[in-house]
């Protein structure tokens, strides 16, 4: 948890830099579960958790996009036990969409291959 307090305390600081005219998201705007807060406060620190709302994706996909982030973005690693938390209130709150969708239709915000 104190891993967890350092990464948002960093992707805090670095926000009004990556997130140029975002506005803080409110988690009271999204379903109430475990680890709301801390999905919404990491991911916001640099872009509107809206974005994570409608993505619609799995929790491979979203272990994967994570990863990328750190690797490319250089968002603060995660421990597991955050990443956990994050990526199941993300799951439940947000299910993937079912397959199928738009043919050759791949979200900009995944990792691209």
């Amino acid at each position: 948890m104190i891993r967890l307090a350092l990464a948002l305390g960093a992707a805090l600081a670095a926000a009004p830099v990556l997130a140029q005219g975002v506005a803080p998201s409110d988690p009271a705007d999204y379903p109430d579960a475990p680890g709301r807060e801390e999905a919404v406060a990491f991911c916001g620190a640099c872009h509107s958790f809206r974005i994570v709302a409608q993505q619609r994706l799995t929790r491979a996909q979203w272990d994967e996009s994570m990863k990328w982030m750190v690797q490319r973005h250089n968002m603060p690693e995660l421990d597991k036990e955050d990443m956990d938390l994050i990526l199941g209130y993300i799951e439940k709150a947000f299910p993937a969409a079912p397959a199928g969708g738009r043919p050759g239709w791949r979200t900009p915000f995944a990792p691209q291959r």
